[in-house]
């Protein structure tokens, strides 16, 4: 599971207790939904482009970056090798790989180029929606049509899959789904955003 899907393994129950607490932060909360806006162009371009839910990809980021630990992101800490993801999706390099990106037997400096490429943070989504890609067409989900959790129960268990298969931890794929019908998260990649103006003095 972990060569072919990249999942990472199991939660522990205190590791879940902790991923509840953080949802209940508001300054994080903030922060997450304004990271996702920045990355909103990109998640829909590419959502669009490769027929893939932009809802699964801004709940899945919306996950990762609240629990993102501090550094990580930094091309220091990515050369280290301490941590085997990257990026907002926290994706790692195995998924250039799976993608035909990168060559199975690449060279460290070729490995070391991927890793930095993840740090990049519109590319790093664009892999993870190319990864929800792969791995529907691996599964035989359909790909001529958005899945949609309302549409039925064979799409919400296409979409908890696409979400275990990302992490790999049991307790992930309802927390996924919950986040899909976040009002704030769907407003942020469905709902038309006004033009602020400033006031006349």
């Amino acid at each position: 599971m972990q060569r072919r899907f990249g999942v990472h393994g199991p939660q522990p129950k205190l590791a879940q207790l902790l991923t509840h607490g953080l949802d209940q932060l508001t300054p994080l909360r903030a922060h997450t939904v304004s990271r996702i806006e920045e990355l909103r162009p990109v998640i829909v371009s590419e959502s669009r482009r490769l027929g893939v839910n932009p809802m699964l990809v801004a709940a899945v980021l919306f996950d990762e970056i609240q629990r993102a630990k501090p550094g990580e992101d930094l091309p220091m800490a990515a050369d280290s090798g301490l941590f085997k993801t990257h990026g907002p999706a926290q994706l790692g390099v195995d998924e250039f790989v799976h993608q035909g990106l990168l060559p199975a037997d690449a060279s460290p400096e070729e490995r070391a180029a991927a890793r930095r490429e993840l740090l990049v943070p519109e590319r790093n989504v664009q892999l993870l929606v190319g990864k929800f890609h792969r791995l529907s067409i691996l599964l035989g989900f359909p790909t001529d049509r958005l899945l949609q959790a309302s549409a039925g129960p064979r799409d919400a268990k296409a979409l908890a899959t696409l979400a275990y298969l990302h992490n790999g931890k049991l307790d992930y794929p309802a927390r996924i789904l919950s986040y899909m019908q976040d009002p704030a998260l769907h407003a942020l990649i469905y709902g038309e955003r006004k033009p602020q103006f400033s006031p006349l003095i």
